[in-house]
């Protein structure tokens, strides 16, 4: 689908994104070269990462440096998720996952080399656990102080933990 601003609409697969360098690569569904896809353009979206494997749906422009991403419309997480379940949530129905409330709350802190961080919902003084894995069967590579998300939060065997993370801006418009 092409646009007026010389865009067009494509589905692809992050290759890979790297929010410390503020860049990855998109591999378009229709082949071709890679799509730039710069950290600003995922901001824009409302992420400030996407996980690798991740479906998106992206405006492409071509530049003299090739193929860049000038709007994020969707983020869908990596489809095959072979891993078990985390063993905090193995006792828990999907059912009581997928119906847990979703809950504004704004990211405390984030360490990706150690696998967890924690964030804040908003009104309370409790604190949220964050699993790497639940981030990224979220769609997400890694989460930066300060930015707001959405939450779906259980009360699990060492207290609150999150079960599905979104970015704000997504989970608005739902």
């Amino acid at each position: 689908m092409q646009t007026d601003h010389g865009e067009t609409r494509v589905l692809g697969t992050v290759k890979w994104f790297d929010p410390g360098k503020g860049f990855g690569f998109v591999v378009a569904d229709h082949g071709g070269r890679d799509i730039l896809l710069h950290a600003n353009v995922l901001r824009n979206f409302g992420q400030s990462s996407v996980a690798d494997a991740a479906r998106v749906e992206i405006s492409v422009q071509e530049t003299p440096r090739g193929f860049q991403a000038t709007a994020v419309h969707m983020i869908l997480p990596p489809v095959e998720d072979t891993t078990p379940p985390l063993a905090d949530f193995e006792d828990m129905s999907p059912e009581v996952l997928a119906a847990a409330k979703r809950e504004p709350a704004r990211v405390k802190w984030f360490d990706k080399s150690k696998g967890f961080g924690f964030a804040n919902v908003f009104g309370s003084d409790e604190d949220v656990f964050i699993h790497i894995e639940v981030l990224r069967r979220s769609g997400l590579a890694d989460l930066l102080p300060g930015e707001a998300i959405v939450l779906r939060v259980v009360q699990g065997k060492r207290g609150r933990m999150a079960t599905e993370i979104s970015s704000w801006e997504s989970a608005v418009e739902r």
